[in-house]
């Protein structure tokens, strides 16, 4: 495959996906339109754009690398993890729309219940979460693009970028919704046809023998660090999911409660294996002696032969993957600043708070540029978001339906998961922690703590704040549902 039909193709389906865009972008009549759609999306639509804003560029890389050193275990939590946000949403999301009715994000639900100061740590986590996404995806698009055709990191950064900023800033969820479609069919195709590649084609030695001789351990019932591994990745990628903005966004435009349920649910069944297969190709990779760098195993597999029809496939997909989860990590941060900006900026009107939220996007863009064109790690600062999201996980979800938790108590709750979870939680080598090495010699812990710290930041980041709620409990003075209805409007 020629570098010139590669830039072809990478400016073709970038510049594409703009025009798209900005053709059936109409201008809203309101910021309500904006942030929700209308509140008229159905069910295939939802199902669709849940999907293709869940599958960015680490699906590819993700799953596959996990298997190299977690094994079976670390694929299935993964799995479970990223598909069973999808039905825990059909519960939440029914209660929001039933208590707050004209809300658009998750956060509005929070100040009502808790108050300022967990909104605000709620508001961290979230926005910290997607910038930290945002930044991952567009390295690893920029880097694949690198592997496959030799373009220059920052060309192909810049390029995603300003084309997807361009027409998510101008037709908000609605118009990433539509995109949604269109790229959930090209992913669909192209997985499909993948999964053929690796499994029916006979071009991929798959072997059980070679598997059980080469990657035996990855697959044993008993390997410990596959427990782990499997409860670390639930843990932390259901936790963060139940805080995605993009999610909430999709929970109050759905235009019924039967309409989300169906969408969630569908969305859940497509994931789910996905991920599954996805993961296996990690372990058929560590059989073929193809791990060296793990992150690359899936194109390992498929690229062996840089074939001209499979290097095109990669790439389409790579691009299609990345630019529809981007619209919708956009969108998330340039809702969230118009939801919750006035509690911090004043400006004149509802409007003027769209063009701030576009401002800060532009600038945070430019960071984004910078840290992806570097081809720098994002996965420990994503770690460290998950982590955040574990430790309000549970006192935030909790007081969605009970009435007995304080916004104090709920604070206490996720500062004391946010400690425990980091005297555990490893440094950049993940050799040690705050406790376990620095504190402590690692020596008087047993080995099933200190070779396993990530796993125990984990736990320990959703059990203590888990205690705390049930401790700190009351009877008296109970908080009144009926608040939220009142006190969150619809935003005109």
């Amino acid at each position: 495959m020629t570098f010139d039909i590669n830039v072809f193709i990478l400016i073709f389906l970038s510049l594409s996906f703009m025009f798209f865009g900005i053709v059936f972008s109409k201008s809203s009549k309101s910021l309500s339109f904006y942030l929700n759609a209308g509140r008229s999306i159905k069910s295939w639509s939802l199902t669709s754009s849940l999907v293709a804003s869940c599958f960015g560029v680490w699906i590819l890389i993700g799953p596959a690398e996990a298997a190299t050193w977690g094994g079976a275990g670390a694929v299935i939590g993964y799995a479970l993890g990223q598909a069973c946000p999808y039905l825990a949403m059909r519960v939440f999301g029914k209660r929001l729309r039933l208590i707050m009715p004209n809300g658009n994000s998750l956060t509005q639900f929070v100040y009502v219940r808790y108050g300022l100061l967990v909104l605000k740590s709620i508001l961290f986590l979230s926005l910290f979460y997607i910038f930290i996404y945002l930044c991952a995806e567009v390295t690893a698009i920029a880097k694949i693009v690198n592997l496959i055709t030799g373009v220059d990191l920052w060309k192909t950064s810049l390029l995603i970028l300003i084309t997807t900023l361009i027409y998510t800033l101008k037709g908000g969820l609605r118009i990433s919704i539509l995109t949604d479609k269109i790229q959930f069919i090209i992913i669909s195709i192209f997985l499909l046809y993948m999964f053929y590649f690796l499994f029916f084609s006979g071009e991929v030695n798959i072997s059980l023998e070679l598997i059980e001789s080469k990657a035996g351990l990855l697959i044993n019932s008993k390997y410990f660090y596959g427990y782990t591994a499997g409860i670390t990745f639930f843990i932390a990628v259901f936790a963060t999911n139940l805080f995605d903005q993009g999610t909430w966004q999709r929970v109050f435009s759905a235009k019924s409660n039967n309409d989300l349920d169906i969408g969630f649910r569908n969305a859940f069944f497509i994931v789910l294996p996905v991920i599954l297969i996805l993961g296996f190709c990690g372990i058929v990779g560590v059989s073929l002696d193809l791990a060296k760098n793990p992150s690359t195993i899936i194109f390992s597999l498929i690229l062996k032969n840089q074939t001209l029809l499979l290097s095109t496939i990669i790439l389409v997909l790579a691009l299609t993957l990345v630019i529809s989860s981007m619209d919708t990590l956009i969108n998330a941060i340039s809702s969230l600043l118009i939801i919750e900006g006035k509690k911090f900026i004043h400006l004149n009107s509802s409007l003027s708070y769209l063009n701030f939220s576009r401002i800060v996007l532009i600038i945070l863009s430019i960071v984004i540029f910078y840290v992806s064109s570097q081809g720098l790690s994002v996965l420990y600062m994503f770690l460290l978001a998950d982590l955040l999201c574990c430790a309000a996980a549970v006192p935030i979800f909790y007081g969605m339906f009970k009435n007995n938790i304080s916004g104090k108590s709920t604070m206490i709750a996720i500062v004391l998961g946010l400690i425990f979870g980091l005297l555990f939680f490893p440094d950049v080598t993940f050799q040690k922690s705050i406790l376990v090495g620095v504190l402590f010699s690692y020596k008087i812990f047993p080995t099933w703590i200190s070779t396993a710290l990530l796993f125990w930041s984990f736990v320990l980041a959703i059990i203590i704040p888990s205690i705390t709620v049930f401790l700190l409990k009351r009877n008296e003075n109970k908080f009144n549902f009926n608040k939220v209805k009142i006190l969150v409007a619809d935003i005109k």
